[in-house]
């Protein structure tokens, strides 16, 4: 089996935008000294973890990534009749062990977000019952609420735990995600829009004779109501994925089938589900139209340097395309010759291969055990 597994996928995304930056403006990044549109890593996997794909297929096996553990603590133990003053002082217990809280005008929050296993919930969800039955403090032995944790998203990206008496119980990824980028140079545009008033349509019955002042409806109250500037790109995206298969095993508490379905629902995520960002604006659903799966042992690498020097003219998809297989080529050789990692292409433009059967090529090279 193989280490690492290794995903390329382009995709073209009609006029969106996708991912804003602080001003709303689709994010950038000048590569090869061209600027080019960009979704950052961030965005791509809170996306992927929240999808439909990734619940229906892990009920009950995700993690809860939330700061308000605290005030969900302290309005179950007052629901239940512990005294305020005794509800915020097991409140500030339980969080504590996740991290550093706030004090009682936040009712406890933590200053940072903290990714929870489910088992863990559960765990502070048994202790608060109990507590709030008993009208009591929690014990010492009671607070060893952290867990290592088997959520599959957890075993993907990571977690990291604020508090250094917590590391024992951090995760480090086992999946890497790059910022998805165009392959052609692109210049943000600008959306000039407007937005009518219903009400100042003269074929409106009720509204025809006169307004609510009584003044005599004239032409002069057509027009926009309303007006401002979006801002959008369009364009082919490369993106770059690399899965280190063993780790994402021992992250998942040695379970090879549970790892299998992560790596392959991961896969299916990352070639059909897009970006949040302005849906309702732009309808800017896509599917990928290449997937190209790799898997071996050797260091893995980024193959972001074919579109150093951006394609441009002609069918933007197709150059990609052709420009990503040449330069893989040529690099595979320069390193190892004819020495080609085990690979599974699904090329929509020139009909070959099938997303299903990249995902079983991903899952066969996902390793049994922890040592693979």
């Amino acid at each position: 089996m193989a280490r690492f597994i290794q995903l390329h996928l382009l995709t073209a995304y009609p006029p969106s935008n996708l991912n804003r930056d602080d001003l709303g403006r689709p994010k950038t990044a000048v590569i090869g000294g061209k600027t080019r549109l960009r979704v950052s890593s961030q965005s791509l996997k809170r996306h992927w973890r929240t999808s439909d794909l990734f619940r229906d297929a892990f009920r009950g096996q995700m993690g809860d990534r939330t700061k308000d553990l605290g005030p969900r603590v302290l309005k179950a133990l007052t629901d239940e009749g512990m005294d305020v003053k005794d509800a915020e002082t097991a409140t500030q217990a339980i969080a504590k062990v996740f991290g550093k809280p706030k004090g009682k005008r936040e009712h406890f929050a933590h200053e940072t977000l903290v990714f929870y296993d489910p088992a863990e919930i559960d765990a502070i969800d048994a202790l608060v019952a109990r507590l709030a039955g008993e009208k009591r403090q929690p014990e010492a032995e009671e607070l060893n609420l952290l867990s290592k944790t088997r959520a599959v998203d957890i075993g993907m990206f990571g977690r990291m735990l604020a508090d250094p008496k917590a590391q024992p119980y951090k995760t480090d990824a086992s999946i890497q995600v790059a910022h998805a980028f165009t392959v052609h140079e692109v210049q943000v545009e600008d959306d000039y829009y407007t937005a009518m008033d219903d009400a100042s349509d003269d074929r409106i019955d009720f509204f025809a004779a006169a307004d609510t002042l009584g003044r005599e409806r004239t032409r002069d109250d057509a027009g926009a109501a309303h007006l401002d500037v979006a801002e959008f790109g369009a364009g082919v995206f490369y993106l770059y994925v690399c899965i280190d298969a063993a780790s994402l095993v021992r992250n998942l508490g040695g379970d090879a089938d549970l790892a299998r379905e992560a790596a392959r629902t991961l896969t299916e995520a990352a070639a059909t589900v897009a970006p949040g960002g302005k849906q309702n604006s732009y309808a800017s659903r896509a599917y990928a139209s290449l997937v190209l799966a790799e898997a071996g042992d050797r260091q893995p690498r980024s193959l972001m340097s074919a579109f150093l020097r951006p394609v441009q003219g002609g069918d933007p998809m197709e150059d990609a395309i052709a420009r990503l297989s040449d330069t893989r080529d040529k690099m595979d050789h320069a390193y190892y010759g004819d020495d080609r990692l085990a690979s599974e292409t699904m090329n929509v433009p020139a009909g070959d291969g099938t997303l299903a059967g990249v995902l079983e090529f991903i899952a066969s090279h996902v390793p049994e055990s922890t040592d693979g």
